[in-house]
Formats: C-alpha cells, sequence, structure tokens
C-alpha cells in the first residue's frame, strides 16, 4: 500500500491528474447540466413571446369543480398573466421607440461627421496682401519735416581743393 502512495508522490503529474476518475465524472456531469440550462433559457428567452401568446391561447380550466379558494387563486394568477403579458407588450413597444430613435440619432451623428470631414478637407485660401492705400492721403496728415542747413564757415574756404593762403595781418603761431 504504502508502494502505491509512493509511486503517486513521485510521478511528474500535477497532482490535479492524479484525482480519482469518479470526481471527474461529476464535474463533467455538473458542466453538461449547467450548459443544458443555460441553453434551455436562451431558447426560453428568445421565444418568450411566443410562450406568452400560446399560455394565453389555452382554454382555461373549468372553474366549477373546484373550491373557493382555489377558484380564487386561478382568478389571481390569469389577472397576473394578464397583467404581465400587457407590461411585456408595453416594454416591447418602447425598446422599438428607443431603438427607432437609436437609429435616428445615429443617422445624425453621421451626417454631422461627414460634414465636418469635408470641411476639414477644404483648402484653405491663401491670404490676400493687404491693400495699399493711396499715399496722397497719408502724407497731407503726416507734418512736413524741415530741413536743416549747416550753418555757414567763418573763415577762410577752399574750393575745389586748393591750398588755403593764409590773410594778412592774422597771427600765425
Amino acid at each position: 500500500m504504502t508502494d502505491v502512495i509512493d509511486q503517486a508522490n513521485a510521478s511528474e503529474l500535477p497532482p490535479v491528474s492524479r484525482k480519482s476518475p469518479r470526481r471527474v465524472s461529476w464535474i463533467l456531469a455538473l458542466v453538461v447540466i449547467s450548459v443544458g440550462l443555460c441553453a434551455g433559457a436562451a431558447y426560453y428567452w428568445s421565444n418568450i413571446e411566443t410562450v406568452f401568446a400560446t399560455s394565453s391561447a389555452h382554454e382555461p380550466v373549468p372553474i366549477t369543480g373546484l373550491s373557493p379558494e382555489d377558484r380564487e387563486a386561478l382568478l389571481q394568477i390569469r389577472s397576473g398573466q394578464q397583467k404581465a403579458s400587457d407590461e411585456i407588450a408595453e416594454l416591447n413597444r418602447n425598446i422599438g421607440a428607443q431603438q427607432t430613435d437609436l437609429k435616428r440619432m445615429a443617422d445624425q451623428i453621421e451626417a454631422l461627421t461627414a460634414k465636418i470631414e469635408s470641411l476639414q478637407k477644404l483648402p484653405v485660401p491663401a491670404p490676400t496682401p493687404p491693400v495699399p492705400s493711396p499715399p496722397a492721403a497719408h502724407s497731407a496728415l503726416k507734418p512736413a519735416k524741415r530741413v536743416v542747413q549747416p550753418s555757414k564757415p567763418e573763415g577762410p574756404i577752399s574750393i575745389g581743393g586748393a591750398p588755403l593762403i593764409p590773410e594778412r595781418g592774422t597771427d600765425q603761431r
């Protein structure tokens, strides 16, 4: 007996694979059952309108052979079914209206996006140079500049680069 345990411990297989086959079969059975329940729920949910439509189409159970408590309970169940059916129909109408509104808004967003893209693709016009104004209008507004003439020099002036001759009567130093 200890040899089997030692062999299992020495095995390179992970501990999960050493579980008994009976445990694996239970897990497999639970997985199959849960998948089946999910598939059934999905089928029921997708065909819920037909289920309620066919359940209300059945002929009512004769009430005469039932006790008064059973009759009252049956009437309450029927009224609850009718109320639930009416609420489901109202919800379906609301969902349809919301889907219509959503489609309309999606179309508007698509149109606005197309307009924005077309505006972004337009070429930018080159800036036009400013129009020069006539110079006559500006000259009348500006004050005239005074021309400053140099003062006349005193003393001898050389004309044409000729040497200057000192005047008589001045001291030369």
